[in-house]
Protein backbone atom coordinates (compact mmCIF):
# COMPACT_ATOMS: atom_id res chain seq x y z
CA UNK A 1 0.00 0.00 0.00
CA UNK A 2 2.59 2.62 -1.32
CA UNK A 3 1.59 6.00 -0.65
CA UNK A 4 2.35 8.94 -3.39
CA UNK A 5 3.08 12.54 -2.76
CA UNK A 6 3.66 14.81 -5.24
CA UNK A 7 3.85 18.56 -5.18
CA UNK A 8 1.27 20.07 -7.06
CA UNK A 9 -0.48 16.65 -8.38
CA UNK A 10 -3.85 17.77 -9.68
CA UNK A 11 -6.72 16.20 -9.05
CA UNK A 12 -7.15 14.51 -12.49
CA UNK A 13 -4.02 12.61 -12.11
CA UNK A 14 -4.85 11.67 -8.56
CA UNK A 15 -8.62 10.32 -9.64
CA UNK A 16 -6.63 8.78 -13.27
CA UNK A 17 -9.58 10.85 -15.13
CA UNK A 18 -9.15 10.64 -19.06
CA UNK A 19 -11.14 11.89 -21.63
CA UNK A 20 -14.18 10.04 -22.29
CA UNK A 21 -14.84 10.02 -18.44
CA UNK A 22 -18.08 10.33 -16.33
CA UNK A 23 -17.37 10.95 -12.95
CA UNK A 24 -20.14 10.51 -9.82
CA UNK A 25 -19.74 12.20 -7.04
CA UNK A 26 -20.86 10.70 -3.65
CA UNK A 27 -20.59 10.72 0.11
CA UNK A 28 -20.27 13.39 2.31
CA UNK A 29 -19.91 17.55 2.17
CA UNK A 30 -17.91 19.13 -0.29
CA UNK A 31 -19.04 17.20 -3.05
CA UNK A 32 -19.96 20.64 -4.94
CA UNK A 33 -16.38 21.97 -4.07
CA UNK A 34 -14.79 18.98 -5.63
CA UNK A 35 -16.84 18.96 -9.07
CA UNK A 36 -15.97 22.45 -9.69
CA UNK A 37 -12.62 22.42 -8.66
CA UNK A 38 -12.14 19.42 -10.85
CA UNK A 39 -14.02 21.25 -13.69
CA UNK A 40 -11.98 24.19 -13.74
CA UNK A 41 -8.78 22.12 -13.54
CA UNK A 42 -10.23 20.35 -17.02
CA UNK A 43 -11.30 23.96 -18.27
CA UNK A 44 -7.56 25.53 -17.61
CA UNK A 45 -6.11 22.66 -19.71
CA UNK A 46 -8.45 23.33 -22.44
CA UNK A 47 -10.42 20.82 -22.25
CA UNK A 48 -14.60 21.07 -22.11
CA UNK A 49 -16.47 19.25 -19.81
CA UNK A 50 -19.96 19.60 -18.35
CA UNK A 51 -20.61 19.55 -14.46
CA UNK A 52 -24.65 18.99 -13.88
CA UNK A 53 -26.54 16.54 -10.92
CA UNK A 54 -28.89 13.94 -10.79
CA UNK A 55 -30.29 15.29 -7.32
CA UNK A 56 -29.85 19.05 -6.99
CA UNK A 57 -27.22 21.23 -5.88
CA UNK A 58 -27.14 25.32 -5.20
CA UNK A 59 -26.97 27.12 -8.45
CA UNK A 60 -23.70 28.65 -9.32
CA UNK A 61 -22.76 32.04 -9.86
CA UNK A 62 -21.85 33.01 -13.66
CA UNK A 63 -18.14 33.06 -12.84
CA UNK A 64 -18.26 29.55 -11.88
CA UNK A 65 -19.95 28.29 -15.02
CA UNK A 66 -22.33 29.03 -18.07
CA UNK A 67 -25.63 27.52 -16.90
CA UNK A 68 -28.50 26.32 -18.69
CA UNK A 69 -31.23 24.98 -17.24
CA UNK A 70 -34.04 23.04 -19.68
CA UNK A 71 -35.90 20.32 -18.56
CA UNK A 72 -36.15 18.62 -22.17
CA UNK A 73 -33.45 16.38 -23.00
CA UNK A 74 -34.19 17.29 -26.76
CA UNK A 75 -33.19 20.81 -26.27
CA UNK A 76 -30.31 20.19 -24.02
CA UNK A 77 -28.87 17.81 -26.52
CA UNK A 78 -29.78 20.98 -29.58
CA UNK A 79 -28.46 23.85 -27.23
CA UNK A 80 -25.21 21.89 -26.21
CA UNK A 81 -22.90 21.93 -29.79
CA UNK A 82 -23.77 25.92 -30.04
CA UNK A 83 -23.03 26.43 -26.25
CA UNK A 84 -19.61 24.63 -26.08
CA UNK A 85 -17.91 26.42 -29.10
CA UNK A 86 -17.83 29.20 -26.75
CA UNK A 87 -18.22 27.52 -23.15
CA UNK A 88 -15.59 25.15 -22.18
CA UNK A 89 -17.30 24.48 -18.94
CA UNK A 90 -21.04 24.12 -19.19
CA UNK A 91 -23.52 23.06 -15.67
CA UNK A 92 -26.58 21.74 -16.86
CA UNK A 93 -29.73 21.83 -14.78
CA UNK A 94 -33.53 20.70 -15.26
CA UNK A 95 -35.22 23.59 -13.61
CA UNK A 96 -34.89 26.15 -10.61
CA UNK A 97 -35.81 25.26 -7.09
CA UNK A 98 -36.63 28.06 -3.97
CA UNK A 99 -33.20 29.17 -2.37
CA UNK A 100 -31.33 29.36 -5.26
CA UNK A 101 -31.09 25.64 -5.97
CA UNK A 102 -31.14 23.44 -9.20
CA UNK A 103 -32.99 20.55 -9.99
CA UNK A 104 -31.16 18.05 -11.77
CA UNK A 105 -31.54 16.45 -14.86
CA UNK A 106 -32.05 12.31 -15.27
CA UNK A 107 -29.73 9.21 -15.14
CA UNK A 108 -31.22 8.62 -18.94
CA UNK A 109 -30.14 12.22 -20.17
CA UNK A 110 -26.72 11.97 -18.98
CA UNK A 111 -26.35 8.54 -20.22
CA UNK A 112 -27.43 10.26 -23.71
CA UNK A 113 -24.31 12.86 -23.21
CA UNK A 114 -22.06 10.42 -22.84
CA UNK A 115 -22.96 8.61 -25.86
CA UNK A 116 -23.06 11.62 -27.96
CA UNK A 117 -19.72 12.69 -27.08
CA UNK A 118 -20.39 15.86 -27.56
CA UNK A 119 -18.51 16.61 -24.47
CA UNK A 120 -15.25 14.42 -23.70
CA UNK A 121 -15.70 14.67 -19.38
CA UNK A 122 -19.15 14.78 -17.18
CA UNK A 123 -19.13 15.15 -13.69
CA UNK A 124 -22.19 14.13 -11.64
CA UNK A 125 -23.02 14.90 -8.05
CA UNK A 126 -25.32 12.13 -7.43
CA UNK A 127 -26.42 12.43 -3.92
CA UNK A 128 -26.76 15.01 -1.24
CA UNK A 129 -25.45 15.07 2.79
CA UNK A 130 -26.76 18.31 4.34
CA UNK A 131 -22.98 19.37 4.67
CA UNK A 132 -21.91 16.52 7.05
CA UNK A 133 -18.96 14.74 6.94
CA UNK A 134 -20.53 11.34 6.74
CA UNK A 135 -23.49 9.79 5.50
CA UNK A 136 -25.14 6.91 4.40
CA UNK A 137 -28.05 6.68 1.65
CA UNK A 138 -31.42 6.31 1.62
CA UNK A 139 -33.78 3.90 -0.36
CA UNK A 140 -33.98 6.57 -3.42
CA UNK A 141 -30.44 7.17 -3.36
CA UNK A 142 -27.62 7.59 -4.68
CA UNK A 143 -28.57 8.18 -8.46
CA UNK A 144 -25.86 7.10 -10.33
CA UNK A 145 -26.32 6.76 -14.03
CA UNK A 146 -24.70 3.70 -15.97
CA UNK A 147 -22.68 5.48 -18.01
CA UNK A 148 -20.40 6.41 -14.92
CA UNK A 149 -17.16 4.94 -15.55
CA UNK A 150 -15.78 6.35 -11.77
CA UNK A 151 -17.35 6.70 -8.51
CA UNK A 152 -15.33 9.26 -6.17
CA UNK A 153 -17.16 8.91 -2.96
CA UNK A 154 -16.07 11.73 -0.02
CA UNK A 155 -15.74 10.99 3.71
CA UNK A 156 -14.63 14.00 5.77
CA UNK A 157 -11.68 13.78 7.89
CA UNK A 158 -13.50 15.12 11.02
CA UNK A 159 -15.92 12.48 10.90
CA UNK A 160 -13.38 10.24 12.23
CA UNK A 161 -13.75 10.01 16.17
CA UNK A 162 -16.80 12.37 16.19
CA UNK A 163 -19.83 11.48 17.84
CA UNK A 164 -22.53 9.32 15.37
CA UNK A 165 -25.64 11.99 15.72
CA UNK A 166 -27.58 14.15 13.38
CA UNK A 167 -24.63 16.62 14.31
CA UNK A 168 -22.17 15.02 12.39
CA UNK A 169 -23.57 12.58 10.76
CA UNK A 170 -26.44 12.20 7.81
CA UNK A 171 -28.78 9.77 8.07
CA UNK A 172 -27.00 8.36 11.37
CA UNK A 173 -29.85 5.62 12.03
CA UNK A 174 -29.03 3.80 8.62
CA UNK A 175 -25.14 4.34 9.37
CA UNK A 176 -25.69 2.47 13.45
CA UNK A 177 -27.74 -0.20 11.53
CA UNK A 178 -24.84 -0.93 8.45
CA UNK A 179 -22.03 -0.69 10.77
CA UNK A 180 -23.02 -2.12 14.24
CA UNK A 181 -21.69 1.32 15.83
CA UNK A 182 -23.91 2.22 18.45
CA UNK A 183 -26.02 5.79 18.56
CA UNK A 184 -23.55 8.24 20.00
CA UNK A 185 -20.59 6.34 19.97
CA UNK A 186 -17.43 7.59 18.33
CA UNK A 187 -17.25 7.00 14.58
CA UNK A 188 -14.26 4.63 13.83
CA UNK A 189 -11.90 4.00 11.06
CA UNK A 190 -13.38 1.02 10.49
CA UNK A 191 -17.01 1.87 10.77
CA UNK A 192 -16.11 4.35 7.92
CA UNK A 193 -14.56 1.20 5.84
CA UNK A 194 -17.73 -0.62 6.23
CA UNK A 195 -19.80 2.47 5.08
CA UNK A 196 -17.86 2.29 1.73
CA UNK A 197 -17.87 -1.26 0.97
CA UNK A 198 -20.89 -2.21 2.10
CA UNK A 199 -23.36 -2.71 -0.82
CA UNK A 200 -25.83 -0.90 0.56
CA UNK A 201 -23.38 1.82 2.03
CA UNK A 202 -22.29 5.23 0.76
CA UNK A 203 -21.10 3.43 -3.38
CA UNK A 204 -24.63 1.68 -3.44
CA UNK A 205 -26.31 1.15 -6.91
CA UNK A 206 -22.54 1.77 -8.70
CA UNK A 207 -22.35 0.42 -12.21
CA UNK A 208 -20.78 -3.08 -12.16
CA UNK A 209 -17.77 -1.57 -14.19
CA UNK A 210 -17.22 1.43 -12.51
CA UNK A 211 -14.12 2.21 -10.24
CA UNK A 212 -14.49 3.60 -6.81
CA UNK A 213 -11.97 5.97 -5.04
CA UNK A 214 -12.66 6.83 -1.82
CA UNK A 215 -11.68 10.81 -0.73
CA UNK A 216 -10.56 11.55 2.47
CA UNK A 217 -11.35 15.27 2.60
CA UNK A 218 -10.29 18.03 4.91
CA UNK A 219 -6.99 16.63 6.11
CA UNK A 220 -6.13 19.92 6.19
CA UNK A 221 -8.52 20.11 9.51
CA UNK A 222 -5.89 17.35 10.85
CA UNK A 223 -3.07 18.15 13.14
CA UNK A 224 -0.95 15.62 10.79
CA UNK A 225 -1.78 12.97 8.38
CA UNK A 226 -1.41 10.17 10.47
CA UNK A 227 -5.06 9.40 11.07
CA UNK A 228 -6.36 10.10 7.41
CA UNK A 229 -3.52 7.77 6.47
CA UNK A 230 -4.59 4.96 8.74
CA UNK A 231 -7.91 5.16 7.58
CA UNK A 232 -6.94 5.24 3.79
CA UNK A 233 -5.27 1.88 4.81
CA UNK A 234 -8.21 0.34 6.83
CA UNK A 235 -10.24 0.84 3.37
CA UNK A 236 -7.87 -1.27 1.44
CA UNK A 237 -7.16 -3.86 3.81
CA UNK A 238 -11.04 -4.69 3.09
CA UNK A 239 -10.32 -5.77 -0.32
CA UNK A 240 -12.65 -4.40 -1.95
CA UNK A 241 -11.49 -5.01 -6.18
CA UNK A 242 -13.35 -2.17 -7.27
CA UNK A 243 -10.57 0.35 -4.81
CA UNK A 244 -7.65 0.13 -5.53
CA UNK A 245 -6.71 3.65 -4.39
CA UNK A 246 -7.81 6.33 -1.75
CA UNK A 247 -7.21 9.93 -2.35
CA UNK A 248 -6.10 12.56 0.96
CA UNK A 249 -7.55 15.84 -0.22
CA UNK A 250 -8.23 18.94 1.21
CA UNK A 251 -10.82 20.39 -1.76
CA UNK A 252 -11.11 23.80 -0.84
CA UNK A 253 -7.39 25.03 -0.61
CA UNK A 254 -4.90 25.70 -3.48
CA UNK A 255 -3.33 22.31 -3.39
CA UNK A 256 -6.21 20.27 -3.42
CA UNK A 257 -4.19 16.96 -3.54
CA UNK A 258 -2.39 15.90 -0.67
CA UNK A 259 -1.53 12.25 -1.18
CA UNK A 260 -2.52 8.80 -2.78
CA UNK A 261 -2.43 5.68 -0.79
CA UNK A 262 -2.55 2.90 -3.06
CA UNK A 263 -1.95 1.76 -6.62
Amino acid sequence: MAGRQKIGMGLREAFGIQRGAVVSLVGGGGKTTLMFALAHEIEAAGEKVITTTTTRIFEPSDSETFLIVEADEKEILKLLPAASEYHRHITLAAFHLPERKLKGISQETVNRLAASKLVPYIINEADGSAGKPLKAPNATEPVIPESTSLVIAVVGADALGSPLTEENVFRPEIVSRLTGLEPGSPVTEDAIAVLLTNTEGITKGSPAHAEIIPLINKTDKLPDLSAAESLAKKILAKGFPRIKRVVLGQIACREPVVKVIGE
